[in-house]
């Protein structure tokens, strides 16, 4: 069986690599210079390999309809199989209190690819870098391999797509596949940007000037715009890290808020910090009352100290409407309810863009209901298996998308080499390695 695999990523490798494994002669194309390119900007350079706990609890972090795709797929190469992969190639992995799995430093997203790159060829699959592929090669309505720059055909028995989406086209997802298949009638789902930063207005909630600053910790709430008076109506929220930047805000926490906030602009959208998320705002006036008992001839900045970084101190202060040099003993009960209300909810003004370019991963692609999640093959064409973020599926952060694109990556590997496999969720057998 002669299969090809189109793009370099992440669901790419692992297709290429079953595929391979599973006896088929396997060429991966890979438009850019190296393979793994967008693998490296996973979790910051640390590469989040994937998510920890029960593979059903992943699954379920997903919209249902992604989550009832993906259930064969996550049966078939869960989170287990992919950690025991990296680990049986020397690889050590720690799992964080939020169930993220990361590689133990020094090792990193670069050593990640290398050892993937390395357990690929060791399978006998020829890799091809800097090969653009044009279309895909169709004949009556199966498909037979694809066209290469310059109008080559390279042909098949069977085509493996892995293009990636449309984010981070400067790691070679520019949505090729998308324009391909859709050629032969499948259906795109609308593309927005989904584990992306926010961009927001500047005005009196956040500024350039907080650009590099750092919250750990924090919840990001994100809100339709009220009546004036109102908070308006909470739309999503995220607790983790969140990093201010030059145009607007960016971390776990702004890429775990941006899909919702995505989705419905250009309806107006603004985005709360809750420093304290681990208290209620009755707890945490409490708190405050006593401070100031405690310490009546100290200024108010000084409770800050210590729940937020220095820089903002004046500006959450500002938005309070108390000055920094009010002391303990003379804080009113008007100015501890405000600066409550502003340390559980600090306003950092409207949402003006979430980047679909300079997201971690796009929400759209290919209707899930035109491919097989037994086999990742399209409905529409015979041959040709679709896996990764070519398809409408996109999780939240935390590791959960490169699971989904290893899980379907090695289902379509093993499909495209012909071998049958009957569903897991019909039998008890373990997955052949």
């Amino acid at each position: 069986m002669n299969v090809v695999v189109v793009g370099g990523g992440a669901a790419g490798l692992i297709a290429a690599w079953r595929a391979a494994s599973c006896g088929a002669s396997v060429v991966l194309l890979e438009k850019m210079p190296r393979v793994g390119t967008k693998i490296l900007i996973s979790g910051g350079g640390k590469c989040n390999v994937t998510h920890a706990g029960p593979i059903e609890v992943v699954r379920a972090a997903f919209r249902p309809k992604e989550a009832g795709f993906l259930k064969g797929p996550f049966l078939r190469f869960t989170n287990t199989d992919f950690t025991e992969l990296l680990e049986s190639r020397g690889v050590r992995l720690y799992t964080r209190p939020d169930g993220r799995i990361f590689p133990v430093p020094p090792v990193d997203a670069k050593d990640v690819v290398a050892v993937l790159e390395g357990v690929v060829r060791t399978a006998g699959v020829r890799i091809r870098t800097g090969v653009a592929v044009e279309g895909i090669a169709v004949e009556g309505t199966r498909a037979t391999g694809v066209r290469v720059a310059g109008g080559d055909l390279l042909g098949a028995d069977r085509v493996v797509l892995a293009t990636g989406g449309s984010s981070y086209p400067a790691t070679g997802c520019t949505g090729d596949g998308w324009r391909w298949v859709a050629e032969f009638g499948h259906t795109i789902r609308p593309l927005t940007a989904a584990l992306a930063p926010l961009y927001l207005e500047s005005g009196p909630g956040w500024s350039s000037e907080w650009s590099g600053v750092a919250l750990r910790d924090c919840v990001l709430r994100g809100r339709k715009v009220g009546a004036p008076g109102s908070p308006g109506k909470e739309r999503v929220r995220w607790r983790g890290d969140l990093l201010f930047t030059h145009k607007g805000v960016s971390g776990p926490v702004a890429l775990g808020v941006s899909r919702e906030i995505a989705e419905v602009l250009p309806e107006e959208s603004h985005v709360e910090v809750d420093f304290l998320p681990e208290r209620s705002s009755e707890e945490v006036s409490v708190e405050l009352a006593a401070w100031c008992r405690a310490h009546p001839r100290r200024g108010v900045a000084g409770f800050l100290e210590g729940r937020m970084p220095e820089r903002l101190e004046g500006d959450v202060l500002a938005a309070a409407g108390v000055a920094p040099d009010v002391r303990g003993a003379h804080l009113t009960a008007k100015d501890r309810n405000r600066l409550v209300a502003t340390l559980k909810g600090w306003n950092l003004g409207l949402v003006r863009a979430v980047p679909l370019e300079r997201g971690e991963v796009v929400a759209g692609g290919v209707a899930l209901e035109e491919v097989d999640p037994r086999t990742m093959e399209s409905r529409r064409v015979p041959g040709l298996h679709l896996c990764g973020e070519v398809l409408d599926i996109a999780g939240p952060v935390g590791g959960y998308n490169l699971q989904a694109a290893w899980s379907t990556g090695y289902v379509a590997g093993e499909a495209a080499a012909a071998v049958r496999v009957r569903p897991l969720e019909d039998s008890s057998e373990t997955p052949p390695r």
